[in-house]
């Protein structure tokens, strides 16, 4: 797996080039994994529903082909994108979700965070007693969002970790589609950890996953 550092950049563009690779990748061609930081977008995934946006924003609202609903992407965020060939890996979109949603996990525990999933909502969650929210999500946050896109036996889209963020934008949404989940990073959990040590934590695990 050719492994990508793309620092930071603009999100269409880098879906357009995701999309161009996963289009014009052969039997041959190699995986890759790109990690990236975004400035400020909002995207909604194919089902996503615009009212999960709670109030009008400056902040771009961009309709993705990723599976989801909607979640922000910013600055202090670790985004993931493996492009991979399925068919070739031997494996289908659940066994997907579930080893790059353990390559965060393994990440988070590096740090000494309790991270975890919550079934039938992709994503890692950590406990966080100012929580809101109430079922499932009771006393967590999240602080990974996973969203997908497969085409042909070929995926692209990932996972975005907050690491060190603005929060105040999931603020505006219903993050994933969940009213009163909140989201955390590792700042908010007293865990101070640079993008670039992240993200080469991070690349490695889902090497060693995705490989």
């Amino acid at each position: 797996m050719i492994v990508r550092m793309l620092g930071r950049a603009e999100y269409v563009p880098t879906w357009d080039a995701m999309r161009a690779f996963t289009q014009q990748r052969t039997p041959d061609t190699e995986d890759e994994l790109w990690l990236v930081e975004h400035p400020p977008v909002y995207t909604l995934g194919q089902a996503g529903r615009r009212e999960h946006l709670l109030a009008p924003t400056d902040i771009p609202v961009i309709t993705s082909d990723r599976g989801g609903q909607i979640t922000y992407h910013g600055p202090g965020q670790v985004v993931a994108y493996p492009l991979l060939d399925l068919r070739r890996l031997g494996i289908f979109v659940k066994e997907l979700v579930f080893r790059i949603e353990q390559a965060a996990i393994q990440t988070l525990e590096r740090y000494g965070v309790d991270a975890r999933r919550v079934k039938g909502a992709p994503g890692v969650y950590v406990p966080y007693a100012a929580s809101r929210a109430s079922d499932e999500f009771a006393g967590l946050a999240k602080i990974a969002a996973l969203g997908i896109k497969v085409t042909n036996g070929r995926c692209y889209h990932g996972l975005a970790l907050n690491v060190a963020m603005d929060l105040a934008p999931f603020s505006l949404i219903n993050p994933c589609g969940y009213a009163n989940l909140p989201a955390v990073d590792l700042t908010t959990l007293d865990i101070r950890v640079e993008w670039n040590d992240a993200a080469s934590g991070l690349a490695e695990r889902l090497r060693t996953h995705l490989s």
